[in-house]
């Protein structure tokens, strides 16, 4: 739980979207070196499982290949499935560190906006102390992800059954063509409801982590807790819905965090096009590109990511605090709190 300190008051209060944007970026750049030591061993555990998956699945693509030349149709199967498994696995357990990591951030960005000190030592602990709890609350995100997103893509994936339907029973060009035509608009909705439903995931958990990383709550109770902070409104107006401003948050985030990843990503992009597309267009660029050239630029994109990651958490943090100003009055707590010392002081002189 919180404890009670002396902070300006001033600072604690309903702030606007701007507001909590500024001050969020004003936080990271005056914390920069300890965001990037709380940030940076998570990135490269990241990175070193992203790496031997894709090693792993040059092996499989050259398996699949081999099994694909011989006619072997159970070898090929069989290659396919250790590649999805591999690929899924790696998927979650790097998300699960990029969320382990947002609850070391948050951690220590939280406590040090309300005034107390913070160490990165000892965001550190409190990770351990909680990861078991987080774990489960994660896991429970992802099932309620997947269940929307499978919820999402449904009237789309029904529309592109029924055109696939209609192309394969009907004996007339027109109904074939119509087929088509109904399987690809539910093909595109199948993706726009996917895309909705990854977005709906960032927004609905985007302060899991501080919630997870402040209060002690269960793994069911955290889930629960972040969903209450994030509904129904807080001022009137389009803009004072919660989720509405949440989205508007997350928004500028994943831009911000897209944008940098893509610009520190070009230099190994453009190892992979040098020794890939030009030389040999039918070959995988990862399978021509020498390593020693192509890890020290990934790692380039590596640190890029340590660097402005953490910026995202501080966002979804002050996020946090301005839902339980709004909603629990967390200033007017901190308010009292800070006269009752001087109040208990008089009556003891008296």
């Amino acid at each position: 739980m919180l404890r009670p300190v002396s902070l300006p008051l001033s600072d604690l209060r309903p702030l606007a979207l701007g507001e909590i944007i500024d001050r969020a970026a004003t936080f990271w750049r005056k914390h920069f070196k300890s965001l990037l030591v709380l940030s940076l061993g998570f990135n490269l555990s990241s990175y070193i499982l992203t790496k031997a998956l894709q090693l792993a699945t040059q092996r499989n693509f050259a398996a699949i290949q081999e099994a694909a030349r011989d006619n072997d149709l159970a070898a090929m199967g069989s290659e396919y499935a250790r590649l999805m498994v591999a690929m899924t696995g790696i998927i979650v357990v790097t998300h699960w560190l990029y969320q382990l990591n947002s609850l070391v951030v948050a951690r220590y960005v939280v406590p040090i906006q309300l005034g107390q000190p913070a160490r990165p030592a000892d965001a550190g602990r409190r990770a351990l102390q909680r990861v078991g709890a987080f774990t489960g609350a994660y896991a429970l995100s992802l099932l309620w992800a997947v269940g929307a997103v499978l919820l999402m893509m449904l009237p789309g994936g029904v529309l592109a059954g029924v055109g696939t339907l209609m192309g394969l029973q009907s004996s007339s060009p027109g109904v074939r063509m119509a087929g088509v035509v109904v399987g690809i608009v539910g093909l595109i909705l199948a993706m726009l409801g996917m895309l909705g439903g990854v977005l709906w995931y960032l927004l609905r958990f985007s302060i899991l982590a501080p919630v997870m990383a402040l209060e002690d709550h269960s793994a069911l109770r955290s889930f629960r807790r972040s969903g209450e902070l994030l509904s129904g409104r807080v001022e009137p107006g389009f803009l004072g819905r919660v989720t509405v401003r949440a989205m508007v948050l997350v928004t500028v985030v994943s831009l911000i965090l897209l944008a940098v990843s893509i610009l520190c990503g070009m230099p190994a992009l453009i190892i992979q096009f040098v020794y890939g597309s030009p030389l040999n267009p039918g070959a995988a660029a990862a399978n021509l590109a020498p390593q020693s050239l192509l890890v020290p630029a990934e790692l380039l994109q590596v640190v890029g990511q340590a660097m402005l990651n953490p910026l995202g958490v501080v966002v979804y943090s002050t996020l946090y605090l301005d839902m339980r100003v709004r909603r629990e009055g967390l200033d007017l707590e901190r308010r009292l709190e800070a006269r009752t010392p001087a109040s208990t002081d008089t009556v003891v002189a008296a």
